[in-house]
């Protein structure tokens, strides 16, 4: 008699996108807490509108985006700061890792621990960067390196452990 509690499908259905929501919220937040500082809280500076924009884009709830804004403003907020880490991956594939952090030592002590765990290092600072450029959107390959099926297969499981970090913005990769 399977299938008799339709309730409890939709709950648990309802709980993983919920989680998943929070966590995109919460990244989004974070980074409108930042630019929101760095402009004064002038919300038509073009990098705050640019976050303001994916906020919406993401369906992120008004109240949500403005307390974000305010919480940038206010004096008693820790001080986050933009993070990059490198890393080499399977096959070679270079990945920049962009995070928001309250506590560097911290948050590389985390991404160092997520990827030993899973057999990578950290690359020392401009070694993977190299293969990249930055710009307002984030960081687009220069060059591209083609992978093997199993080592695109460890590449997409290791980006998906780095992401699930809170600090952990995006990450960037230079694989086809």
């Amino acid at each position: 008699m399977s299938g008799h509690n339709k309730w409890s499908k939709i709950k648990h259905k309802k709980a993983a996108t919920d989680a998943q929501k929070s966590k995109i919220f919460g990244k989004l937040a974070r980074m409108i807490a930042v630019e929101s500082k760095k402009a004064g809280g002038d919300v038509s500076a073009p990098n705050l509108r640019a976050i303001l924009d994916k906020a919406r884009a993401e369906n992120m709830p008004k109240d949500n985006i403005e307390r974000a804004v305010q919480k940038g403003n206010s004096n008693e907020t820790e001080s986050l700061e933009s993070v990059v880490y490198e890393v080499y991956g399977p096959g070679g594939a270079a990945l920049v890792v962009d995070a928001l952090t309250d506590n560097r030592n911290r948050t590389a002590a985390e991404i160092k621990h997520l990827l030993s765990k899973n057999g990578f290092e950290l690359a020392t600072p401009g070694s993977a960067a190299w293969a990249f450029s930055k710009s307002h959107e984030g960081y687009a390959p220069t060059s591209m390196i083609s992978v093997s099926d199993a080592d695109g297969e460890k590449l997409s499981a290791l980006i998906e452990i780095i992401e699930d970090h809170d600090d952990v913005q995006d990450v960037y990769t230079n694989a086809e």
